[in-house]
């Protein structure tokens, strides 16, 4: 009993050390110090047997000295950015393992404050070293651990930091009150937050979010409305050339729609669609239509049956039965066993039977004619043949050179076409360039324009670009005639570009200068203007390394109400711009 007395008593002092680091959390010191004296007391029940008549009670303290992580607490995030305070922040409000400002506290029995999320990662694996009371130099094996079960919520830190007043640390939000709202109904909600696209991994607005990942990511995914397969944006140009359900147009009969998985049977079928003659292996050279090859081979069916025979003057046949094909002055005849040489008495023979019939030596003689007349003209069509093939050999070799010819000089054409779009490129920038910092901006045919940004066909327009000096800052600005972000719908949204120059190494960056827009009153009484001095922190206004910068300016620059009616800041369809950039400094 008496080591229960001084364990109590060692017990007491070590609380009364946890109780001198803050002095405003007395309350939860002390609570902190029960519980661990409960949990030494439950402990040491356990092991005195005599102890065991103060079951009942042990149990109760037991219970109380291992708190559960209440569903209330439960958080997935870590501590709040401490760029949300108005105020600066005390070292109380800070997280041990974030070093952000706490949410929803707890508190472990060493008397160091953590969030519940980084708390209960902390003792994800079990209890754990405290590195707060190491780096402080208090450590003490009994105290110094972090356990769950020992640990509660620090419901007056809560309120405290709850009460703190607060501001939305995202650029262009003016939003402020108590952290308390602004955890609960600002926070993951603010228009203005810039959040990562998960496709292309670029940062966004969160107001943009939807624009974004409907028509500007370049890594969004789509669905061929043809054949239904998922592809990426930047494919969607090669999938076009082998989507077998892509819509295929006959240039011969003109019929649309035509998938091209079935484009080359309607080819075959199509009565317009022409295709060389069957005959075309030996020589035919006709191309006709699919409606008319019947026609043509009964036409020629002489023409066919020549090409036909000169090319069986080119085979010699000898097959077992003694007949063979033998060649005569170009013209294969066939010769059977019965029309051989012959020799001695059987070629007597065969001379008197001949000459015993005379209107048969007449037939032969007349067939033999015939015979000639036809080797003759095959002779002259295979030379004719040949000589064709030779000048197709060269047509062929011509064609080639004038082939290779033409895409040199299309090759040519293209790097031509390039030079002169980038020379007029260049003639635009130095017709509308100024040099000093000051540049108007033209918009003619208002109506059109503001009718293409409500429909979404080209809600942003840029102006040229203009100089600070012929050696200076490049610039540009940006105009969107529906609005954008906030004022999207009821204001007229201009912005403000940084741009890549050639002298951008010679110059000062971040980009610093003040920057006047304004909308011009063409009665030269009241104009719309709005300024601001460029926050130098903005990625907005770094050196580029890309085309442009992120634009930056005015959401609400003017309410397109202004310009409705008879207004003196739009005549004849046509609104002017100013902008003017201060050269002090510079």
């Amino acid at each position: 009993m008496l080591s229960s007395i001084n364990m109590c008593d060692e017990k007491k002092t070590r609380c009364s050390r946890a109780l001198c680091f803050d002095r405003h959390w007395s309350a939860a010191i002390l609570r902190h110090a029960y519980n661990s004296f409960f949990n030494k007391l439950n402990m040491f029940s356990m092991r005195s047997q005599h102890m065991l008549s103060t079951g009942d009670t042990v149990s109760k303290w037991k219970a109380m000295a291992h708190p559960s992580l209440p569903s209330s607490l439960d958080s997935t995030l870590p501590g709040i950015c401490r760029d949300v305070l108005s105020v600066s922040m005390e070292s109380k409000y800070q997280c041990q393992q974030c070093k952000e400002i706490l949410r929803k506290p707890y508190q472990a029995q060493c008397g160091h404050r953590f969030c519940v999320f980084c708390f209960k990662q902390l003792t994800s694996t079990g209890p754990t070293p405290c590195e707060a009371c190491r780096a402080e130099g208090i450590f003490e094996e009994s105290t110094s651990m972090l356990d769950i079960t020992v640990a509660f919520p620090d419901n007056a830190a809560r309120r405290e930091i709850d009460s703190l007043p607060a501001k939305c640390p995202n650029e262009g939000c003016s939003w402020n009150g108590l952290l308390k709202d602004y955890e609960g109904q600002h926070e993951g909600r603010c228009e203005f937050e810039r959040v990562k696209c998960e496709a292309c991994q670029a940062l966004i607005l969160l107001s943009e979010k939807d624009r974004h990942n409907e028509r500007e990511c370049e890594a969004r995914t789509l669905n061929c409305k043809y054949c239904k397969v998922t592809f990426n944006f930047k494919e969607i140009k090669a999938h076009d050339e082998i989507c077998q359900k892509f819509p295929m147009q006959c240039k011969d009969c003109g019929k649309k729609k035509i998938p091209r998985e079935k484009f080359q049977e309607h080819i075959k079928s199509c009565a317009k669609s022409k295709s060389a003659c069957q005959f075309s292996e030996i020589g035919c050279r006709a191309v006709l239509d699919n409606g008319k090859q019947q026609e043509h081979e009964q036409m020629s069916v002489i023409e066919h049956l020549r090409l036909m025979l000169g090319v069986l003057s080119t085979v010699r046949l000898r097959p077992e039965t003694g007949g063979e094909w033998q060649e005569d002055s170009g013209l294969g005849l066939y010769r059977g066993p019965e029309d051989a040489p012959l020799v001695g008495a059987h070629a007597a023979a065969h001379n008197v039977g001949r000459g015993g019939s005379p209107s048969v030596q007449h037939k032969v003689t007349a067939l033999e004619n015939i015979v000639c007349v036809l080797n003759r003209e095959v002779e002259r069509a295979a030379l004719t043949l040949e000589a064709l093939s030779r000048q197709h050999r060269i047509d062929q070799d011509k064609i080639e050179n004038l082939s290779t010819k033409v895409r040199q000089l299309e090759r040519t054409l293209t790097m031509r076409d390039l030079q002169l779009a980038e020379s007029e490129q260049s003639l635009r920038e130095m017709q509308f360039c100024t040099y000093d910092g000051v540049f108007i901006w033209k918009i003619a045919d208002f109506s059109r324009r503001r009718q293409d940004a409500v429909g979404g066909r080209a809600p942003a327009m840029f102006s040229p670009a203009f100089y600070s000096s012929k050696y200076g800052y490049k610039m540009c600005l940006r105009l969107y005639l529906n609005g954008d972000g906030t004022g999207r719908g009821t204001h007229l949204s201009l912005f403000f570009v940084v741009m890549r120059g050639k002298y951008d190494a010679l110059l000062k960056w971040p980009f610093s200068q003040k920057v006047t827009l304004m909308l011009l009153d063409q009665n030269n009484r009241e104009h719309i203007i709005d300024a601001f001095r460029p926050d130098v922190s903005s990625t907005s206004f770094q050196r580029p390394i890309s085309e442009m910068n992120i634009a930056s300016g005015c959401p609400l620059f003017c309410p397109l109400a202004k310009l409705a009616g008879k207004s003196s800041y739009l005549r004849d369809d046509t609104i002017f711009i100013k902008a003017i950039v201060d050269l002090t400094g510079l």
